[in-house]
């Protein structure tokens, strides 16, 4: 089990998945007796459909394994999340019985865990590699051409450099010192700190630059790990309203400094690059707390700072 982010990484054995299973085949043979026929939802409910299949048939009952969705009796996953497979199925085929390995909604165990079956386990990145090479498919090339032969391990690398947000915790950068901060009761102001993220809705990326201010309360932090901070953030699946605040709130956090005021600017190439497929506009968004907020005089300096 590692660290990823907010939740804790839980690589299953062959012998989990049995047992999951069993317990699974527990439940359905306390229903009413019937003759069982499996679909696996494509693809980590196939082999979850056969690990199954192969717990019922260890207690006599007789069961089988089908292509076709409304040929069976019940419809099997590894995992219910947050339930959108689930959702679907039982819209297309209200009358079938939908069975997972895990249901995370109910079983608080799993609530917070990232969870891989065997069958998505190996080197990370070569699995990342994998769904890289059927995007190429997807959209209509050969991943075996010579110039795309290398892609899917740049790809995994590059996704490496842009994800490095998760699992970092800005208090292992926001070391404060109070040496240095006698007297200091003004703003501290760092313009035009370039970042690059991804936004989360198209995973395109939006760029720009922020600027950040706080007004200190007998510490102070070195310059530069306010740009460490933003990229904690910036490196993530991201929407900018959410990066402007985070790096808000964990000043306040972390310094807690009498004041904190963020602005960015950015472009957005999910709108640049497709939809209305408008160049060149800048979205700004801004986020003030303490007394940046409560004071408008603080608040007005801040403001022609950054625009200076």
């Amino acid at each position: 089990m590692r660290g990823n982010g907010d939740s804790t990484m839980i690589k299953l054995t062959n012998t989990d998945v049995l047992v999951l299973a069993a317990r699974v085949a527990e439940r359905i043979t306390a229903m009413e007796p019937c003759k069982i026929v499996l679909y696996g939802v494509p693809r980590g409910g196939i082999p979850a459909a056969y690990a199954l299949h192969s717990a019922l048939m260890s207690k006599n009952i007789e069961a089988s394994i089908t292509d076709a969705p409304n040929q069976a009796t019940h419809i099997v996953d590894d995992l219910i999340d947050s339930g959108a497979t689930l959702k679907a199925y039982r819209e297309d085929y209200p009358t079938k019985l939908f069975v997972a390995l895990i249901d995370k909604r109910t079983e608080q165990r799993y609530h917070r865990q990232w969870i891989t079956f065997p069958w998505e386990q190996g080197p990370e990145e070569h699995g990342i590699e994998d769904n890289v090479r059927r995007v190429i498919q997807f959209l209509g090339d050969d991943p075996k051409r010579e110039g795309l032969l290398d892609t899917p391990a740049r790809v995994a690398r590059a996704w490496s450099h842009w994800g490095a947000g998760y699992g970092k915790n800005p208090a292992d950068v926001l070391r404060v010192f109070e040496d240095g901060a006698e007297n200091v009761d003004e703003l501290v102001v760092v313009k035009d700190i370039p970042f690059y993220s991804q936004c989360e809705h198209h995973m395109a990326p939006f760029f720009g630059t922020a600027t950040i201010g706080y007004i200190p309360n007998g510490k102070i932090v070195g310059l530069s790990k306010l740009s460490r901070l933003l990229d904690i953030f910036a490196r993530r699946l991201q929407v900018q309203e959410r990066l402007t605040n985070q790096v808000a709130d964990a000043l306040i956090e972390h310094l807690d400094p009498l004041g904190v005021g963020v602005i960015i600017n950015a472009r957005h190439l999910c709108m640049e690059s497709r939809g209305i497929c408008k160049q060149g506009h800048l979205t700004i968004t801004s986020a003030v707390r303490g007394a940046l907020r409560e004071k408008p005089e603080a608040r007005a300096e801040f403001m022609a700072l950054a625009r200076a």
